[in-house]
């Protein structure tokens, strides 16, 4: 996953480098509020909580999400999507009517 700084000159090539199979399900699991590390672990099966967050680090720095820390004790943590978060929005879409359109045509 490459920073913000690196970023690549070919639009598609942006869309690939920024929304790899873990933004895509942080994406989609946080498009309707704000969760907690261990809600999006649940939620996202086998993700180890390293892989989790290396991701929702990256994110942040990306600006895809943001990270609220609240003074509590134990603290407690939530991450939401930010406004260029929410835009991924329209690739889950499609990402999802192509899986459901591949899933009922792949046996005909």
């Amino acid at each position: 996953m490459l920073k913000r700084y690196e970023m690549p000159e070919c639009p598609i090539d942006v869309t690939l480098t920024y929304t790899d199979r873990y933004n895509l399900l942080i994406a989609h699991n946080l498009l309707h509020g704000a969760k907690r590390f261990s809600e999006l672990k649940n939620r996202m099966g086998g993700v180890s909580q390293k892989v989790l967050t290396d991701h929702l680090r990256i994110m942040e720095e990306n600006k895809l999400l943001t990270r609220e820390v609240f003074a509590t004790v134990p603290p407690r943590v939530e991450y939401s999507l930010t406004e260029l978060g929410h835009s991924l929005k329209m690739i889950l879409d499609v990402l999802r009517e192509w899986g459901t359109y591949y899933k009922e045509n792949l046996n005909k």
